[in-house]
């Protein structure tokens, strides 16, 4: 059996334990200890947003782009966002933005290198209990794997969080951004994830955040998932919004286009309203991906 580890958590703990978290099997993960105080609210936000890469390249550069992803998180102030894309400056930028939010997270190809799959949690109203990762190869606990022919390095960051609002209740994310190259890639790791998520606990909820980088109902990806019996919070929600292509490339949106950003769940979650994020300032997007939102109740 693996060793279940404790320590500290903080803004670099992803980054420090990465190496002994990457070699646990995902339903041991790290241990934390408890943290902050509640905050008034019972309704569980969260978001699933492709950051884009921070780079220098204008119009859109990350300079640009900050404040307007600051903007759109205060305003909308999600419990949880599952973040892709993420460089370590940028990551560490969003958190100094957001006081309220710390975050888990390790680079793709170990430590600080490449793309973080960042999970960022509202400390006033979720305490993280444990957390891990594994890539999206055949050889999951190895940091930075890559054995199916996908165009980049993949791979999954899960946290166990306790909801200090809703008498302790505890449940699951999990964050991925599956290849944008390779079918056979995506296919195998959506089978992963499948096998991996059914070693967690499954008497508790689990919400998944990520880019699939397929059409949802439009790909084996997405059936391989809605058939381990996850549901999709935008066909189960009771109101959505309009929809949008999720990926758009500062081109204009595309009205009933792919959405290939979800938010999946456990059946048992509620979902009350999903949403797909326009937000703009002065025509400037905070990424070349719409943020998705559901919010749930997770009884």
């Amino acid at each position: 059996m693996p060793r279940r580890r404790r320590g500290p958590v903080t803004r670099r703990l992803g980054l420090q334990t990465a190496l002994a978290a990457a070699l646990a099997f995902p339903a041991t993960g790290t241990a934390l200890p408890r943290t902050s105080a509640p905050d008034r609210r019972r309704g569980l936000d969260v978001m699933s947003f492709n950051l884009r890469f921070a780079s220098t390249a204008e119009p859109h550069s990350w300079a640009v782009r900050r404040p307007v992803v600051r903007e759109l998180l205060r305003r909308e102030h999600p419990h949880v966002i599952g973040t892709q894309e993420g460089l370590h400056g940028q990551v560490r930028d969003i958190a100094a933005d957001l006081p309220h939010h710390d975050w888990i997270g390790t680079g793709r190809a170990g430590g600080s290198r490449d793309e973080f799959m960042a999970v960022f949690y509202d400390t006033r109203r979720l305490d993280p209990v444990e957390y891990d990762h594994f890539w999206l190869s055949d050889t999951p606990a190895l940091i930075g794997s890559n054995t199916w022919g996908a165009g980049y390095i993949r791979m999954v960051t899960w946290v166990r969080f306790r909801d200090l609002r809703d008498g302790g209740r505890e449940f699951y994310v999990l964050n991925t951004h599956l290849d944008n190259e390779s079918q056979y890639a995506r296919a195998r790791a959506a089978a992963l994830i499948v096998r991996r998520t059914a070693g967690l606990d499954r008497t508790l909820p689990l919400v998944v955040t990520g880019d699939f980088n397929v059409a949802a109902h439009g790909n084996p990806v997405y059936d391989t998932l809605m058939e381990a019996g996850l549901v999709d919070t935008w066909d189960a929600a009771a109101e959505r919004s309009e929809q949008y292509a999720t990926f758009h490339g500062y081109r204009p949106l595309v009205p009933d286009g792919d959405r290939i950003d979800w938010i999946l769940t456990t059946p048992g979650v509620t979902t009350h309203r999903a949403s797909v994020s326009t937000f703009s300032v002065d025509g400037q997007f905070p990424s070349d991906h719409l943020p998705v939102q559901a919010s749930l109740t997770l009884a």
